[in-house]
């Protein structure tokens, strides 16, 4: 039989109060509380500090604290990317950040999800999608991109818009729902 933990990562339901994923979840409370308290220290203290939680951290890349994530076990981050102050990552699964992109101040990245059929929500369970962001891409200030979207390379996804569906390569998305602007 497959653990909660195992399902979760498999992006199938699962049931997010089981004790392995509570003592999970307790680990990265304790490791945040570090993390968001090393405001003063800078960039090279996060980084250390990155490289203890995140599953990959690449030469360069900065979180200013304060921090928000579920596990950060499943947060991938490219070269010399860069996410801003109060950003939130629910990384159920997978979260890929490429090289040199930025993200601007209160993003939140969303790969944890919920059944849409109101009674089997209602069991409690939930699921993840994975969320994948190219390289050097800008995400402004406030937006929100959506479980199981992709961000394509180069792409730029304007101030407090809300990605629900894949950006192409390149493209400029904006609004709620985000659309390509021509």
């Amino acid at each position: 039989m497959r653990s909660e933990r195992q399902k979760m990562l498999a992006g199938e339901l699962y049931d997010a109060s089981a004790p392995e994923l509570q003592a999970e979840l307790a680990a990265n409370h304790r490791w945040l509380a570090r993390y968001n308290a090393a405001l003063a220290d800078g960039p090279v203290r996060w980084h250390a500090l990155l490289r203890e939680r995140l599953a990959t951290v690449g030469d360069g890349a900065v979180i200013r604290p304060p921090f928000h994530c579920d596990y950060g076990f499943n947060i991938h981050l490219g070269a010399g990317a860069f996410l801003n102050f109060h950003c939130v990552i629910l990384d159920v699964v997978d979260v890929r950040i490429g090289e040199r992109t930025q993200i601007g101040p209160g993003v939140q990245i969303l790969a944890a999800d919920h059944p849409r059929d109101p009674a089997r929500r209602a069991t409690g369970l939930e699921f993840g999608r994975p969320v994948r962001i190219g390289s050097n891409v800008w995400i402004g200030a406030g937006a929100l991109i959506l479980p199981g979207v992709s961000v394509g390379d180069d792409a730029l996804v304007g101030a407090g818009s809300v990605v629900t569906r894949d950006v192409p390569e390149g493209a400029t998305v904006v609004g709620n729902p985000a659309r390509v602007r021509d």
